[in-house]
């Protein structure tokens, strides 16, 4: 039996509140119930869960691409209050789209024995599709339950989970 974790990837005011500065939309208010179910789930059966938070520097580059957002130490970066980690939660800090880029989060998931992950979050096509790119690549068995990503671009988070599904392996159910 794999040892799993969920990993709840950049759900932050930035993106999550409607005054956030890169706000998804309306449809990211259907995706917190569910994963509010999935994080209770994995705490009732010991499963960790590790939150995946976009976390920048006032003068990231990033912000020639995207609006300034999750810049440390500022409401936008907080994890979203229906979704708030519990005491023991690991926290990883990023600053590009994937998990495990410059991140702790590879060595976390060893010290803990996971060999797979649960993605759930925003964006899709960005930070989740990174995130999965970069688990399958060190063969983390990864699957992403789509009640529980979104993203501000239709076409391309239903282009993400396909590519999640047919070009990386991840299970999408």
């Amino acid at each position: 039996m794999a040892n799993k974790a969920l990993l709840v990837i950049d759900m932050l005011n930035d993106f999550v509140a409607p005054d956030g500065a890169l706000y998804v939309g309306d449809t990211v208010k259907k995706i917190i119930p569910e994963i509010q179910k999935k994080i209770a789930a994995a705490r009732e059966q010991g499963i960790p869960v590790i939150y995946i938070c976009d976390s920048h520097d006032p003068d990231d580059p990033e912000f020639k691409m995207f609006p300034p957002h999750s810049v440390k130490g500022t409401k936008g970066a907080e994890v979203h209050k229906d979704l708030r980690p519990a005491a023991g939660d690991p926290i990883i800090a990023k600053q590009r789209y994937s998990g495990f880029y410059n991140t702790a989060l590879d060595d976390t998931l060893k010290e803990l024995g996971i060999d797979a992950l649960e993605l759930c979050g925003v964006c899709t096509h960005i930070c989740v599709l990174y995130t999965a790119a970069d688990a399958r690549n060190r063969l983390y068995a990864v699957t992403v339950d789509r009640r529980c990503v979104d993203s501000f671009e239709r076409a391309a988070h239903e282009f993400a989970l396909k590519e999640m599904d047919r070009t990386l392996g991840v299970k999408i159910v």
